[in-house]
């Protein structure tokens, strides 16, 4: 190629060269420039539209928390699938019926409704007196508190034993008449008194506590997981006595064997995989004997040996003997933990 020739081919490379290369920052910059335009109206967007930090923040703990409520239940219901697995391999069963021995350990709260009952004092000599229809508070959520626990067995069947311990509280209403007959320190007592005008104290308030062995059905089932039970059952009642009179310093104060107790329920359990939860109505039947020692207790050991020892000497209590009955309608609502798990229709 002649030399004129390839000077004029080479300047128009490099001219071409140079255009392409104009044109590529001439794009280049109108890319940019769109890009530009896009961020800032998607800045301007998201400065409009977009959550705050502090909302952001909220949002990820909400989800987080969202996540350890929805976790239990999630294992929960894989230790279903498994244990409906096993189940369904050993081979079917009801969900009432348990496969294997079942144990659980429960506690519970309530509100308890006791009977206007007679309150009758005798001490030979000094008091014969009655208190008429005295009205009982149970108070149960101001301390000490309504409360229970027991533990329960059932076997491969519908049948069950419960241990079953009850603090309940019972309450003179003090502020309130009542009717009284029959002598009080010797001479005849008022017909109508205020009841604070004869006692200062009149309860079982650490508290009315009730030890029963039961027996326990299961009932059929009529919904998944929801199982209906009865039982009925008897014990001791081990209260903590506070009786005084309003014009003597001395007072009973201790825990005390006061007899017998009977209870009969009505129960419906919601079980989980390990997990029941049930509400319960039961009625308790408990005809009290107080010694009034006038002695200040110690502990319910101690206190029990020391009624022990003045029965077997045969010493006669020196404020006199106390009876009266507690019959009480209690509604209770908890939770237990079993040791086998839930079993599959």
């Amino acid at each position: 190629m002649p030399q004129a020739a390839r000077r004029v081919h080479v300047e128009r490379a490099s001219e071409i060269g140079y255009l392409e290369l104009l044109g590529e920052v001439e794009m280049g910059t109108t890319m940019r420039a769109v890009t530009g335009t896009a961020w800032a109206a998607f800045d301007e967007r998201r400065g409009t539209r977009a959550l705050p930090r502090a909302a952001l923040a909220e949002t990820l703990f909400a989800l987080l928390a969202l996540a350890t409520a929805v976790a239990p239940i999630a294992i929960e219901q894989s230790v279903d699938g498994s244990s409906a697995k096993r189940s369904e391999s050993a081979a079917p069963s009801s969900a009432a019926t348990p496969t294997a021995p079942e144990w659980m350990l429960a506690g519970y709260g309530g509100v308890p409704y006791t009977y206007p009952s007679d309150v009758v004092i005798e001490k030979p000599g000094v008091h014969d007196l009655t208190a008429k229809d005295v009205a009982w508070d149970g108070k149960p959520f101001i301390n000490p508190i309504y409360y229970g626990a027991r533990i329960v067995r059932y076997g491969a069947g519908r049948i069950g034993t419960m241990l079953d311990f009850t603090h309940s509280k019972a309450i003179a209403r003090l502020d309130e008449d009542a009717a009284f007959s029959g002598t009080l320190n010797g001479a005849p007592a008022p017909e109508r008194a205020r009841l604070r005008d004869i006692f200062r104290k009149l309860e079982a308030s650490h508290g009315h506590n009730m030890l029963t062995l039961n027996g326990l059905l299961r009932l059929p089932s009529f919904l998944p997981r929801i199982q209906p039970y009865v039982g009925l059952g008897a014990g001791i009642t081990l209260p903590h006595s506070e009786v005084q009179f309003a014009n003597n310093d001395k007072r009973t104060y201790e825990y005390q064997f006061a007899g017998a107790v009977g209870q009969a329920l009505f129960g419906l359990e919601f079980r989980t995989a390990r997990m029941s939860y049930f509400v319960e109505y039961k009625f308790t039947f408990a005809p009290y004997t107080m010694p009034l020692t006038e002695r200040e207790g110690v502990l319910l050991p101690v206190d029990l040996w020391s009624q022990f020892r003045n029965w077997l000497s045969g010493a006669a209590p020196p404020g006199g003997v106390l009876t009266t009955t507690f019959a009480s309608h209690q509604g209770i609502f908890g939770l237990g933990i079993r040791s086998a798990p839930i079993a599959t229709p």
